[in-house]
């Protein structure tokens, strides 16, 4: 991936000069430790919509108190920072096309870099969880060491693995501006555990899809990826997949309880949005066949 060169965003918020500590966090009183953030991101899969809503009901709900950080820029001298703020960049550039195509305007959304702990809209988030985005502030929340997490212990490597990563939470963000986020979140509490696991899904995949889109778009201008980024991002798009993680964890695979989607269905997404490049193509909600 020749990334060198290109525009790096300005949205990006460095908090890592003074991340939290270690052990639980406090919510609501309670402190939640490592356990509860297993049976999240169990529950959430290694990335996707913020975790935080498990968490909280797992932990009694409740405003955990965090410090806040000041944000910076990060540091020009900083590699992998600015790995991820071209990348943002370029995700700014792709969404601000297709907003444009259908008359409206992309709002990108801010990238935090923090370590350990920091205080978001969604509540406090945690290093553990890894990358998340939270609505209700609209902004992205990463800490990098998770690549390493990604490459050494998912199997997961490359840049462009790590590109998706970003893309798919941009793809998040994406869901809110178009209101699909209020409209998935609205129907919680009137259906199902199962019923909401499918919605999940839906919404993963579909988050999966618009990564492909922001793929497609940012090669067409670029011209940057190298042999091998593709297979890449399917790699990372299948090791992060229900079935892989549940196998890996347990031994088992509950179809039931998936909540972003098989190995299958992720690379499959990501391959629909890269192809065709359309929204429309990544309707996710209208299709029997995830």
């Amino acid at each position: 991936m020749r990334w060198e060169g290109e525009r790096q965003s300005d949205n990006v918020e460095d908090r890592r000069a003074s991340g939290g500590g270690g052990g639980g966090f406090g919510i609501g009183g309670r402190s939640i430790g490592i356990g509860t953030i297993v049976i999240a991101l169990l529950a959430w899969g290694v990335f996707g919509i913020n975790p935080l809503t498990t968490i909280g009901m797992l932990g009694g709900g409740g405003s955990p108190q965090v410090q806040q950080t000041p944000a910076h820029k990060p540091p020009a001298s900083d590699q992998g920072a600015a790995f991820v703020s071209t990348v943002l960049a370029s995700t700014e550039d792709a969404w601000n096309e297709v907003f444009k195509e259908g008359g409206a305007q992309y709002r990108a959304p801010k990238l935090v870099l923090f370590r350990g702990l920091t205080p978001t809209a969604c509540g406090t988030g945690q290093s553990a969880m890894g990358p998340f985005y939270c609505p209700n502030d609209q902004k992205v929340y990463l800490d990098m060491n998770f690549f390493d997490t990604l490459s050494r212990q998912l199997g997961a490597p490359g840049e462009f693995a790590r590109a998706y990563v970003v893309a798919h939470e941009v793809g998040h963000h994406v869901q809110t501006l178009l209101g699909t986020t209020e409209k998935v979140d609205s129907m919680r509490g009137r259906i199902s555990q199962s019923q909401q696991n499918q919605l999940a899904v839906r919404m993963e995949l579909q988050a999966d899809c618009y990564a492909g889109i922001w793929a497609n778009k940012s090669q067409q201008a670029k011209n940057w990826l190298e042999q091998g980024d593709i297979e890449s991002a399917m790699n990372a798009a299948a090791r992060i997949g229900d079935d892989a993680l549940q196998r890996q964890q347990t031994g088992a695979v509950r179809p039931d309880s998936f909540t972003h989607g098989s190995s299958a269905q992720r690379q499959r997404w990501f391959m629909q949005g890269l192809k065709t490049g359309s929204v429309q193509a990544c309707d996710t909600f209208n299709t029997q066949n995830l």
